[in-house]
């Protein structure tokens, strides 16, 4: 179970690899060419920052308009996009911005990288399914293989959109690398609680040859299980835990219901006797020595913090992550002030706090019946995901 779990999480669903606070992104919706280049001399990005020295943008659209629908029931949509960079030679990102064609409905916006090796895979996905794109609730998962501690700690990420984002630029040192001949996925998750219009997201990149004395920047992934009962008082047939894990089965497919207990195994829990609890946490041990750069976390509208902690109750003990307010419209990733290592054994662990008591505050949620909260793709679900960016990992990683 843990080995498909990895790959299900190591695509899945959060928006927050956005590594520096930007201004936000262009409100213009008009759709770029393909795959289109900009020399080091040309226009610099929307925000003003200027190209640094041997960097280019290239610019890559959604092949024709997409109206988002519900595949099943409830109202939220993910739809996988691949794109074709057009790399003869190997390059690193350094840099990405999302233009959501529909911000209204566009909840986030991923980007994934897929190698040499994967893209038959991915282009099979996309023809087989009529007009633009295919469903790809829980991730994309392609070519993501069976070793789930891989999937955890190099997740194939390249950058991504969320509310209050703009573009993401790299320390100078950084670089997310990107093989010749790769594809890239842009994932988006549409809200259809705000409409269905049709829509043609865009994404920039800064690009930079594979030549560069730049460090490979890598994504862990540290997710958590989500067990939120309903309010003291409050009744409804989905205040019913099994009940719950049949709605989100219903809704996204078989690997929501599969996310739910595969996290209880992940993190230790008894998948049949789940604690409910507004915080919950998971421990992970590093299986590989590495640098963290910076820090992210990820929940929906019901969070109201979280934090990622080194060796948590050792004399070495030290938070890589502190958000006591969450702010959903903020989840941008926190540079750290110092990198910090982190040996093999080493332990992470991922603390989230939920609050049902905002299903009566926040706009989104209004009219949603009472329910018991698990781990779900939608606007009106939740998540708990900590989420790390280390270099080092590169010469080590497992093959």
């Amino acid at each position: 179970m843990t080995r498909r779990l990895g790959s299900l999480v190591a695509a899945a669903l959060a928006c927050a690899l956005v590594l520096v606070a930007c201004d936000s992104p262009s409100s213009d919706p008009a759709p770029r060419s393909t795959a289109k280049e900009e020399s080091h001399d040309s226009t610099p990005s929307p925000e003003g920052a200027p190209l640094r020295e041997g960097e280019k943008f290239l610019d890559l659209a959604m092949p024709e308009p997409y109206t988002p629908k519900a595949p099943t029931t409830g109202t939220d949509d993910y739809r996988c996009f691949l794109l074709d960079p057009e790399l003869d030679d190997p390059a690193f990102v350094t840099g990405t911005n999302v233009v959501p064609g529909q911000p209204d409905l566009v909840h986030h916006v991923i980007m994934f990288r897929v190698g040499p090796e994967a893209v038959a895979e991915a282009e099979a996905a996309d023809a087989d399914v009529k007009g633009p794109g295919w469903t790809c609730f829980g991730g994309a998962a392609i070519g993501s293989g069976s070793d789930y501690r891989r999937g955890l700690e190099d997740a194939p990420w390249l950058g991504a959109w969320a509310p209050g984002g703009g573009e993401s630029i790299l320390d100078p040192d950084l670089g997310v690398p990107l093989e010749a001949g790769s594809r890239i996925i842009m994932q988006v998750h549409y809200n259809l609680r705000a409409g269905d219009a049709p829509d043609t997201s865009s994404a920039r990149l800064r690009l930079a040859p594979g030549t560069a004395d730049l460090k490979p920047l890598e994504t862990m992934l540290l997710p958590a299980p989500v067990e939120l009962p309903c309010r003291r008082g409050k009744s409804g047939h989905l205040c019913d835990r099994d009940a719950a894990v049949r709605d989100v089965t219903d809704r996204f497919g078989g690997q929501s219901g599969f996310m739910v207990v595969g996290l209880q195994l992940l993190c230790g829990g008894d998948p049949n006797r789940a604690k409910a609890a507004a915080v919950q946490s998971c421990d992970r041990r590093i299986g590989q020595p590495a640098t963290v750069r910076a820090a992210a976390g990820h929940m929906h509208l019901l969070g109201r913090s979280i934090s990622i902690t080194l060796n948590p109750g050792s004399r070495t003990e030290r938070e890589l992550l502190d958000i006591p307010v969450w702010d959903f419209d903020d989840q941008r990733a926190r540079p750290l002030a110092k990198p910090v290592k982190i040996e093999a054994g080493d332990v992470l662990r991922v603390r989230c706090r939920h609050d049902q008591a905002l299903r009566d505050a926040v706009p989104d949620l209004a009219g949603t019946p009472e329910r018991y909260v698990v781990w779900g793709d939608g606007t009106t679900d939740e998540m708990c995901l900590g989420i790390v960016m280390v270099t080092g990992l590169e010469k080590k990683k497992a093959r």
